[in-house]
C-alpha cells in the first residue's frame, strides 16, 4: 500500500500550488461571508452542501461509496476530527485576522510530517528536509510572535488556528495509517463531510450564532466559493493527491498556503502587513526550498 506512494513530480506540485492558493484565499472567503452569514454556521452549510455535490459526482461517475470495507468507524472518526477543526478554524476567524488564521492553520504539515516520521517508514524526513521544516515552523513563530506584540489579531484567535492545525494534522495521520488510506478520495472526503456537516451545525446552534442575517450578491459568491471550490473541489483533489504521493511532502508543500493567505488578506480584506509577516514569509520560504529541493 505504502509502496504505492510516489515522491512529487511536476504535476503534484503544480496542483499543489494551485490548492494552497484555493486555500489561502478560502480563509479570507470565510472572513467575508461573516458579514452576512455567522463563522461555523457557514461551516456547516458549506460541509452539507458539499456532500450534496459529492453525492452527485459519485452517482455520475458510478463510484462506490456503500461497500464493506472496515472503514466505518475510521470514517467517523476522521469526520469528527474534521468538525472539530473547522470549529476552532471558525470560530477563531470572529477575534483574528485572516491572514494569521492562515498561518497558524499551517502548523498542521510540520505535525503531520513529525507524526508520520515516527509511523510511516516511507515518509521518514532526512535531514535537510527536518531542517527545512524546522526553518518553516520558525517563519510561523515569529508571526505568532506579532501577535504577542499585539500589532494584529488576538491571542485567543492565534491559539484557535493551533487548535484547528492539531485536528487537521490529527486527521491526515488517522487517514494515513488505517484502512482510510486505501479507499478512493470521494469516500474519504464524503466521511469527512457527511459527518462535519451536522456536527458544525449543532456547535453553532450551541454557540447561539443567528446564521443568516444578511445576505448581498457578494456574500453569496464568497460563500459559494467555499462551498463549489474549497470544501467539494480541493478537499477531493487533496485526498486523491493523498492516496497517491507522500503525505509528508505533500504536507510540507502547504506551506504555501499562508503567503497566498497573507496576500489575500492585505489586498482583499485591507489587513495590515507588518514586518514580521515579512519575515516569517522569508523563513517559510527558505523551507520550503530545504524541502523539496533534490539531492
Amino acid at each position: 500500500m505504502d509502496a504505492q506512494r510516489k515522491p512529487l513530480d511536476a504535476g503534484a506540485v503544480s496542483v499543489m500550488v494551485l490548492l494552497c492558493l484555493i486555500w489561502g484565499v478560502g480563509h479570507v472567503a470565510a472572513k467575508f461571508t461573516a458579514q452576512g452569514i455567522s463563522l461555523v454556521f457557514q461551516s456547516g452549510i458549506r460541509s452539507v452542501v458539499a456532500t450534496g455535490l459529492l453525492l452527485a459526482w459519485v452517482h455520475f461517475h458510478r463510484i462506490a461509496l456503500w461497500e464493506r470495507d472496515r472503514t466505518f468507524w475510521p470514517g467517523i472518526f476522521a469526520g469528527l476530527l474534521f468538525a472539530a477543526e473547522f470549529i476552532f478554524i471558525f470560530a477563531g476567524l470572529a477575534m483574528t485576522d485572516a491572514a494569521c488564521m492562515v498561518v497558524f492553520v499551517y502548523l498542521a504539515p510540520c505535525m503531520t510530517a513529525f507524526g508520520l516520521h515516527f509511523l510511516i517508514p516511507q515518509e521518514r524526513l532526512n535531514a535537510r528536509q527536518w531542517a527545512g521544516v524546522v526553518l518553516a515552523f520558525a517563519g510561523v513563530a515569529v508571526a505568532f510572535g506579532d501577535g504577542f506584540a499585539g500589532s494584529r489579531g488576538t491571542l485567543l484567535g492565534d491559539f484557535f488556528g493551533l487548535l484547528g492545525a492539531l485536528f487537521w494534522a490529527a486527521t491526515t495521520v488517522l487517514i494515513r495509517t488505517t484502512r482510510l488510506a486505501s479507499v478512493s478520495a470521494p469516500k474519504t472526503l464524503f466521511y469527512q463531510l457527511a459527518v462535519s456537516g451536522p456536527v458544525l451545525l449543532a456547535a453553532s446552534a450551541l454557540m447561539g450564532e443567528p446564521g443568516v442575517t444578511q445576505l448581498s450578491p457578494l456574500v453569496a459568491a464568497a460563500f459559494v466559493y467555499q462551498c463549489v471550490v474549497v470544501a467539494f473541489a480541493s478537499f477531493l483533489t487533496w485526498f486523491w493527491l493523498l492516496r497517491h504521493y507522500l503525505a509528508a511532502r505533500l504536507a510540507v508543500l502547504t506551506f504555501l498556503t499562508p503567503l497566498f493567505g497573507v496576500i489575500a488578506g492585505v489586498v482583499l480584506l485591507g489587513e495590515p502587513l507588518t514586518a514580521f509577516f515579512a519575515v516569517a514569509a522569508a523563513l517559510v520560504g527558505a523551507g520550503i526550498y530545504l524541502v523539496n529541493l533534490k539531492s
